[in-house]
């Protein structure tokens, strides 16, 4: 009986690891980001433009720019994206950013944290699921603000704290609602508790998905 039960184990674990893995994520249905752009970040950010490049599996930029300042503030770490997400990053810190920073706390941003940028890979991290939009340049993720006066407001932190700092976050989060097509942060799910997302996804049925 031990024999027979061992040879079981065997076969069984010889399946297993001779069986293919499942792919990283699934690209049907996903559609590339809008290639034009009617702005040139170099005209209102310190940013380069990159080469166009493919991963050869669905993921890669067209149009893209390593962005290292918005409008004189400058990102924790640089963000590569299409140009078409940098004009709409830029609208929203002039139009809403900026201006809440100084209606509520009477100072400028310094700093803009970034948390993620171009990253090959599924949605949310899980395998198997559609390719992110963060895969094709078409999406950033801000976990953060510096202010000129020294202070810090983060979205871990910060969302749910203090009223001016929940006030700050969650407005500019909303504001960004209709020039991004999707926004994300707490209280979307477990994956946005730290930061808040935002992208062009193209094709979203029913106008922007913000929740």
């Amino acid at each position: 009986m031990r024999n027979i039960t061992l040879v079981g184990l065997a076969l069984f674990l010889n399946a297993c690891s001779s069986g293919e893995k499942s792919p990283l994520f699934e690209t049907t249905g996903v559609r590339p980001p809008e290639q034009s752009c009617a702005v040139d970040p170099r005209s209102f950010a310190k940013a380069e433009p990159v080469a166009d490049f493919s991963e050869g599996n669905g993921c890669g930029i067209r149009n893209g720019f390593r962005l290292y300042e918005v409008d004189g503030i400058k990102l924790s770490q640089p963000a590569l994206v299409t140009c078409n997400v940098a004009n709409t990053f830029h609208t929203w810190i002039q139009q809403t950013v900026e201006p809440k920073a100084a209606q509520i706390y009477g100072t400028r941003i310094d700093e803009i944290t970034i948390a993620a940028s171009y990253a090959c890979r599924p949605r949310n991290n899980v395998r198997g699921g559609k390719l992110s939009e963060h895969g094709m340049g078409n999406a950033i993720d801000i976990a953060g603000f510096k202010f000129d006066d020294g202070k810090a407001v983060t979205v871990a932190s910060d969302y749910y704290g203090a009223r001016y700092d929940r006030t700050f976050l969650s407005s500019i989060r909303a504001d960004a609602c209709g020039p991004f097509h999707t926004v994300l942060g707490p209280g979307s799910d477990s994956h946005h508790r730290d930061h808040i997302h935002l992208d062009l996804q193209r094709e979203r049925g029913g106008g922007p998905y913000c929740h």
